[in-house]
């Protein structure tokens, strides 16, 4: 099966058309975008909370990192790492990174890299665009058991990683108490922990690339500034252990991946274009459904990265975010038309070329998009969470809001502080003066719900249940 082209020209489709046609209807929706951008602060996607949580998802990259004395990196990557989602709302997804093992393009020296390195050579010819092939060009003198035992012969003498195999060595390990493994996902290794702590682990190399960073950070754009595309390119790249589906080398490629500079680009967004990503996501979610993940949230975060870069930042401002939700959801229903999308980081990979998405459900979508393109500012009621919010009183919703955050503010800094207080088999020191401080304010604020609750006429329950349902 072969990968669809894209055009040169193509990210264009990503600039602004423009979709109001008279002063009053731009009233309009500038009033709909200012009332959308307020409840959605209310909801927990203002700034100040998205921030916490990424500076606390990223200080438990480095907390696990130190423990694995040099072994690994971990880096909480999805939406925890991007700060869009509360602390109960979404798996946990966290890659795990070889330090032992360094990924090299074609034309790059190996002779920087001391002896316990593994160096593995890329070979992307005859593979699909961002993927590649490992070779091996020198056996490190610590290498893992996990990552020797991936070798397998190419019919030429030569050793290659598989993917398959390094996926299912990993799969393999001995699990902690609590743990239960799922299967497979692509390249993740999903589990639960004490039955609702869900995590997706992607076992994944260090990789120098060099060539493809410099060709993204030459395009021309208006986003982000040089700085930041300097910085991405300093974070690198990564391969994951997923092939190219359909491939006939499928088991043994590697897919590209900028979890890092892509967690750094999403953090450079104004308020507006992530809000923007929030509202795509609630619309896959609540409206389009997806069974398979034809359409996935990393196909609507390409879609506001191609657009942030094509457009000018003061066009991103809170009077226009349904009419930048509009021309989001235009180039949405054109990708599932034309089954292309351009890959930000990779133009030539077309993200829709192994959606699986069929003959009935291309077209399903296609016309609940054009339907919600044709409502204007009305469109977002279709979205669950706007429109109990527009029906609400803004004063109880404000109140419930603060509380909310509140207690999701706690929970991260007690998640961290559980990491810190913990010794190496995972036990931890609840004896811990801080530890017992974030308790006792965390019951105080749901108990503070509970009356409200009871003063409102609601049906009384129990302090977990609140605790669940407010924290989700």
């Amino acid at each position: 099966m072969a990968e669809s082209g894209t055009r040169p020209d193509e990210p264009e489709r990503f600039q602004r058309q423009g979709s109001v046609s008279s002063k009053q209807d731009l009233i309009q929706w500038e009033n709909a975008s200012v009332e959308t951008c307020t409840i959605l602060s209310w909801l927990g996607y203002g700034q100040e909370i998205i921030q916490a949580r990424r500076d606390a998802y990223r200080e438990i990259g480095k907390l696990l990192t130190a423990r694995a004395c040099g072994m690994a990196t971990y880096i909480i990557t999805g939406s925890k790492g991007e700060g869009l989602s509360s602390y109960s709302e979404s798996d946990v997804d966290r890659m795990i990174v070889n330090n032992r093992v360094f990924c090299l393009e074609d034309d790059v020296k190996s002779s920087a890299f001391p002896g316990e390195i593994t160096v593995l050579r890329s070979l992307s010819r005859r593979s699909y665009h961002g993927h590649c092939r490992l070779l091996l060009e020198r056996r490190g003198t610590t290498i893992h058991r996990q990552v020797d035992d991936a070798f397998c012969d190419d019919g030429y003498g030569h050793e290659l990683l598989s993917s398959d195999l390094y996926v299912n060595n990993y799969s393999n390990e001995d699990l902690p108490e609590g743990t239960v493994q799922h299967e497979r996902a692509g390249p993740s290794i999903p589990s639960t922990m004490h039955g609702h702590f869900h995590h997706d682990e992607v076992h994944s190399l260090h990789y120098y690339c060099p060539n493809i960073l410099s060709k993204w950070a030459a395009r021309p754009r208006h986003w982000p500034p040089t700085e930041v595309v300097q910085y991405v390119v300093s974070l690198g790249a990564f391969l994951t252990p997923v092939g190219f589906k359909g491939s006939e080398y499928q088991h043994v490629e590697w897919r590209v991946c900028f979890n890092a500079g892509e967690i750094e680009l999403i953090s450079n967004l104004n308020a507006t274009q992530t809000k923007l990503y929030v509202l795509l996501k609630m619309i896959k979610n609540d409206v389009l459904h997806p069974r398979k993940k034809e359409v996935t949230s990393y196909t609507l975060k390409n879609i506001v990265l191609w657009m942030a870069e094509n457009n000018p930042q003061a066009s991103f401002h809170n009077k226009s975010i349904l009419q930048w939700l509009h021309e989001a959801l235009d180039a949405l229903r054109v990708a599932l038309i034309t089954l292309e999308l351009p890959y930000y980081m990779i133009p030539e990979r077309n993200l829709m070329a192994t959606s699986g998405l069929d003959v009935e459900q291309q077209r399903t979508w296609i016309s609940t998009i054009t339907d919600m393109l044709n409502e204007g500012p009305k469109m977002i009621l279709r979205l669950p969470k706007i429109r109990k919010s527009l029906v609400a009183h803004p004063e109880p919703l404000r109140w419930y809001s603060g509380r909310r955050i509140e207690l999701e503010l706690l929970r991260l800094m007690r998640m961290n502080r559980e990491v810190i207080c913990s010794d190496e088999n995972g036990d931890t020191y609840y004896t811990d003066a801080i530890l017992q401080a974030l308790d006792r304010r965390i019951n105080e604020v749901i108990t503070d719900v509970r009356m409200r609750m009871i003063m409102e006429g609601s049906r009384v329950i129990n302090a977990q249940a609140i605790y669940v349902r407010i924290m989700m």
